[in-house]
């Protein structure tokens, strides 16, 4: 044990824009991180190839591919049915977390707000905050034990951004409130967190910081002056709201280094942030219209869906700003149906989509044996239908930017191995990334529509009706400082897998049975 409060801390930006880190730790924004930076080892990440919206955490903190741990999206097919469920309510991920191993062999752990994490099942030995500030709120807010939930209440109250950042149009002086309330929440979550960090004798002291993730989903086009929905009037009154919340929780890195003494330090993003892309929502269109699936009729919540969606683009942008403050959680006309099922005939359909966040779409095969109603054989006729499906999707064009809308179709075999595969997508549908999309809820709906033609399918138009401007991508950023640790640039991406490995050796406590291995620059000394 150190001198200080802890051995390991562990901090986490989510979903920040590697690029836009290191922007600003070299011009100055970001002073603390480039403190950190100038003393440490930093480099990127490599992230999870067609996986990196939903499973990037699970993935982080167990170190195995979703093809072990088995989650992939808050809403999967469950297997040997067209029934799509919530996977908050079952299993979650099969796989444990990498601090259990280090509960196991008696290390002290406080885990705080790390996101897409359950709450511990069985004591801990140490502390576990789930959700007081997350994007994702899954679970709600809840600790182990019981009572540091009600002292953290008591004394600092919950986020002020509230349980959901999504709101489909926002006022300009809404982006600046949305701001503060981020900013007020970077502040309250670092109060608590130094009252804990303070209380020592810590082996592992891990917080994650999810105001990146809430203000570059909501908040990019006034960062991005060439996206389409960007408001040269809304930007005067809110600003920049990514260099804000970024210096917000640049401030609270430097004040919890500063509180954790001599303790190893290693601070990253898992996934990245850019502008939104993607016609996930076309994907079902594609699919008919190429003869892979046949649509059912929408179901009475599709159709209230579209009722609502429609009254909502009829709606004038200063009448949608009161009503985006007082909607339920969960419900808005932009954001896509819970839809329960397919959504296709399994009869007289060789596949249909499964969500797997907007960025990477999945589709699943229908095959016979495996889906109650297959209908694709394994061997000969799987093959043909994936080759001639791939041929025909790749050369479906973007009207608006004459490049085909989507980059890839993977088979998801050909990355992963392991026992859950076969709760993962079968296909992966990369979308092209070549412009930025815009919504109909933003800037009256400006770059919102796609045109997708191809000699196959013909022309299908359709509308982004889903508020979010950013988007994520695979790579992730880390710096890492300890006393003998050469500082620099390490040249090669490490995975993302290697994260928790390389926390847990720097403990002392090698994991077994994972995907990941230590970073080896990281957990020897002077790059030996």
């Amino acid at each position: 044990m150190t001198g200080g409060p802890a051995r390991l801390l562990v901090l986490g930006i989510d979903a920040a824009s590697p690029e836009l880190l290191e922007t600003w730790i070299a011009d100055g924004t970001l002073p603390n991180l480039a403190a950190l930076a100038a003393r440490g080892l930093t480099g990127r990440t490599r992230g999870l190839e067609g996986f990196f919206v939903g499973s990037t955490w699970p993935s982080l903190y167990t170190a195995t591919t979703p093809a072990r741990h088995g989650f992939h999206y808050q809403w999967q097919l469950v297997p040997g049915t067209y029934r799509i469920a919530d996977r908050v309510r079952g299993a979650f991920v099969e796989r444990e977390p990498f601090w259990r191993a280090l509960h196991r062999a008696g290390k002290r752990v406080a885990v705080l707000d790390v996101p897409l994490a359950a709450p511990e099942p069985e004591h801990l030995n140490g502390i576990h905050v789930v959700e007081w500030g997350a994007h994702d709120a899954f679970f709600g807010f809840s600790t182990r034990p019981a009572e540091l939930g009600s002292w953290i209440e008591s004394r600092w109250g919950r986020h002020p951004a509230g349980v959901s950042c999504d709101v489909g149009a926002r006022s300009a002086r809404g982006y600046r409130d949305f701001v503060i309330a981020l900013e007020a929440g970077v502040q309250r979550k670092t109060a608590w967190t130094l009252e804990l960090l303070r209380r020592g004798g810590w082996d592992l002291f891990m917080q994650v910081f999810s105001e990146a993730h809430c203000v570059g989903h909501q908040c990019w086009h006034l960062h991005d002056s060439s996206h389409p929905a960007y408001d040269v009037s809304v930007s005067a009154v809110a600003g920049d709201p990514m260099r804000s919340v970024y210096r917000a929780i640049d401030r609270a890195i430097g004040e919890i280094i500063a509180a954790a003494g001599d303790a190893a330090c290693v601070v990253f993003t898992a996934h990245g942030m850019s502008h939104r892309y993607g016609a996930h929502f076309l994907l079902r269109d594609l699919l008919t219209s190429l003869g892979a699936a046949e649509r059912l009729g929408p179901t009475v919540r599709e159709r209230a869906y579209g009722v609502a969606a429609a009254a909502w683009r009829a709606l004038p942008a200063a009448a949608r700003v009161p009503l985006s403050a007082v909607r339920p959680r969960g419900v808005w006309p932009h954001a896509a149906p819970a839809v329960r099922g397919i959504g296709v005939a399994p009869r007289r359909s060789r596949c249909f989509p499964v969500s797997n966040g907007l960025a990477v779409s999945g589709i699943r095969l229908n095959v016979a044996g495996r889906e109650r109603r297959g209908v694709l054989r394994l061997g000969e006729d799987v093959e043909h239908f994936v080759a001639q499906l791939e041929s025909d999707l790749l050369a479906i064009v973007d009207d608006t930017t004459g490049a085909p809308l989507i980059s890839r179709l993977i088979r998801t075999r050909d990355l992963y191995d392991g026992e859950q595969l076969g709760a993962l997508p079968d296909l992966l549908v990369e979308w092209n990334d070549r412009a930025a999309m815009g919504s109909t809820a933003l800037a009256g709906g400006a770059g919102a529509r796609v045109i997708a033609r191809s000699p196959r399918i013909g022309t299908i138009v359709g509308a982004n009706d889903y508020g979010r401007s950013g988007e994520h991508r695979p790579g992730g950023w880390f710096v890492a400082a300890r006393a003998g640790l050469r500082a620099g640039r390490l040249e090669r991406e490490p995975s993302l897998l290697d994260l928790a490995p390389t926390f847990a050796v720097l403990l002392g406590v090698p994991l077994t049975g994972v995907d990941g291995a230590p970073i080896a620059e990281l957990t020897s000394l002077d790059g030996a």
